[in-house]
């Protein structure tokens, strides 16, 4: 096993990039020393998981991260934008998140470090 204090940081994205399950799963591999296709079997587990406690019903409560559950909507006369006639949306089941502490707290910092750097915008 080799020291872990010769272990290098992983190198952070730039801001705003969109970062797939591969990129996840070979970071989480090379920061735990495991085999890739074994982290990206666990996150699509863990992803499955939430799925089907949500299609079941179930609220999931991550302390600090948040909390992932559904919410029924009504149904409700909408207007389509480009013909302005009136269309019925049925009721649906949609999911909801709601940030921990934790994670609002590493977003806001992220804002805060942002705000604080070369004042230039984050847009190419």
């Amino acid at each position: 096993m080799s020291d872990p204090s010769a272990m290098t940081a992983p190198v952070q994205p730039a801001r705003g990039q969109t970062i797939a399950k591969r990129i996840l799963a070979e970071r989480i591999a090379e920061r735990h020393g495991i085999n890739q296709g074994l982290a990206q079997t666990v996150i699509q587990d863990f992803l499955d998981g939430i799925a089907e406690e949500l299609a079941a019903g179930n609220r999931l409560e991550f302390r600090d991260f948040g909390v992932f559950s559904t919410a029924r909507r009504k149904p409700r006369v909408a207007l389509n934008p480009k013909t302005m006639e009136k269309v019925t949306v049925e009721a649906r089941t949609v999911v909801k998140f709601k940030p921990g502490m934790h994670l609002r707290a590493r977003v806001r910092d992220l804002a805060v470090a942002s705000d604080d750097s070369d004042g230039e915008g984050d847009e190419p």
